[in-house]
């Protein structure tokens, strides 16, 4: 399918002619109809298992998180369940999904949902952009995918699909310009179906295309993860994980890396929340 062929550059307030925001429309929802993807996540309302979803699918792709998703949320069946879960069970699981970061803060909002919200997820952007690792599109996406809501957001692929139609001369285009489009071409009477066509029709032009998100001001490539310190951070956890405590020293040896940068990152991990330290052994906290 091709884009949109009467694609227009709009005027800078980002107003979209309801001509173009009708057409707009119907090129997504048919793609979509004919196209769409179906996930285990999209066939449930659950907001605890669309929340485990969204925190999964940050800067990871599709394809991994489908190997992850169900055997996490059979294991940790709730914002209860996960709350009172050992961190080491939950890290384990994570494994493979990489920036466990993610991990952390999704174990601290089940906490949260629980401590200070009943154990509901909260409806309102304010309340969930008060939870630990809930930014501004993941708050968004909970809130059209979990209750309905209508709220513009913009995700990688969302912003794909709108620089691609809105944009196709124009370099270093800001999300500010985006978001009023994304508003007014809103579906408001299903936004999580029509977020789940724009993410999908996202997804093909990536595979059709060259990357129009390199158009954005905000595009950055990613830093090579091969030696980097997010990889020794994961090659630290994953050992302790397996093995249980160690001494520091034994731990070190055994990475091969430069002591100074390996202690550096072993005490950023102590500081985060990751490991325990006592005298000289480490361990999962």
């Amino acid at each position: 399918m091709t884009p949109f062929p009467q694609r227009r550059r709009l005027p800078e307030a980002g107003c979209c002619p309801e001509g173009v925001r009708g057409l707009f429309q119907r090129e997504i929802w048919d793609h979509y109809r004919f196209a769409g993807r179906r996930f285990p996540w999209r066939e449930t309302f659950d907001p605890y298992r669309i929340l485990v979803s969204e925190f999964m699918l940050q800067q990871t792709q599709t394809e991994r998180v489908l190997g992850k998703y169900e055997g996490f949320v059979e294991e940790f069946t709730g914002f209860e369940a996960l709350a009172g879960a050992d961190l080491q069970a939950v890290l384990r699981f994570w494994q493979g999904l990489g920036y466990n970061r993610r991990a952390l803060a999704l174990k601290d909002t089940a906490r949260r949902v629980v401590s200070e919200h009943g154990g509901t997820l909260p409806r309102t952007l304010e309340g969930l952009l008060a939870l630990p690792g809930v930014g501004r599109s993941t708050a968004g996406a909970l809130l059209a995918f979990a209750h309905g809501i209508p709220v513009p957001f913009i995700e990688t692929n969302i912003r794909r699909v709108f620089i691609q139609f809105f944009f196709p001369s124009r370099d270093g285009v800001k999300d500010c310009e985006i978001m009023p489009l994304v508003e007014e071409t809103l579906d408001r009477q299903d936004p999580r179906g029509w977020y789940y066509a724009l993410m999908d029709y996202g997804a093909m032009l990536k595979k059709k295309h060259p990357n129009p998100n390199r158009k954005s001001a905000h595009y950055a490539r990613q830093a090579p993860f091969e030696g980097s310190d997010r990889q020794l951070r994961g090659a630290i956890l994953k050992v302790l994980l397996s093995q249980g405590p160690l001494e520091a020293q034994c731990l070190a040896a055994g990475m091969g890396k430069d002591p100074v940068r390996f202690y550096r990152i072993l005490g950023d991990l102590v500081r985060e929340g990751f490991l325990k330290q006592s005298g000289g052994t480490v361990a999962v906290a």
